[in-house]
């Protein structure tokens, strides 16, 4: 009981600080979302459960700080998978992504290959990532659009009524998950990037006893 209360404020605490990220993101009129980093950070030290529930208690809060219509709450689901894909990562590449890996105890002439290698699995991570939110997004996007017309999208994101990217021919589905490409490439690099960085220095800080091969 006691380890699962320490866990819920942690959630709680990573919550406010994707939603204080997000917040300045948004003031700085930048158009990505800055949501997931402490989701990513939260999956890669205490698995997918609690990087889920950081993820949806960050879209809850936040579409409930501004909210527009209950449909919005729907777009949870992409923090949440943001949790369920890191830890698919973490599964394929133990090692890379482990944040309590001691990089430091390799041979020398090994450390430099080694940081190469997690460049490169959080580049492909950031990729999956961006390709799974661009594809749940819009396809979050193109049922609400379909239920309510009245939608004009996410800031910086999704076309509105009186602005089309595309032909009025072209598949709804399709406009919203390829408008969302652009912004996802930029907004899950940084995801990945400092998400992994946050539980590198957290795990660094407070945790003793590191993994090594």
């Amino acid at each position: 009981m006691r380890k699962t209360m320490i866990m819920i404020s942690i959630s709680i605490a990573a919550m406010l600080l994707n939603f204080v990220i997000s917040y300045i993101s948004a003031l700085l009129k930048l158009p990505i979302f800055m949501d997931t980093i402490l989701t990513v950070s939260v999956t890669l030290m205490y698995g997918p459960l609690w990087g889920a529930v950081t993820g949806a208690l960050t879209n809850l809060t936040g579409h409930t700080l501004k909210f527009w219509g209950w449909e919005g709450y729907i777009f949870a689901l992409c923090n949440i998978a943001t949790a369920l894909i890191t830890y698919f990562f973490m599964r394929l590449f133990p090692r890379d992504l482990n944040p309590r890996y001691d990089h430091a105890a390799l041979p020398q002439s090994r450390r430099y290959a080694s940081l190469l290698e997690r460049i490169v699995v959080l580049m492909l991570l950031s990729f999956a990532l961006c390709v799974g939110m661009s594809i749940l997004g819009g396809l979050i996007a193109s049922i609400i659009r379909s239920i309510n017309i009245t939608y004009t999208g996410e800031p910086g994101l999704s076309p509105n009524a009186n602005f089309r990217m595309f032909p009025q021919s072209f598949p709804v589905i399709f406009e919203e998950i390829l408008v969302r490409i652009p912004m996802n490439i930029i907004d899950r690099l940084i995801a990945a990037f400092c998400g992994y960085g946050i539980a590198r220095i957290l795990c660094k800080s407070f945790f003793k006893n590191k993994t090594t091969e």
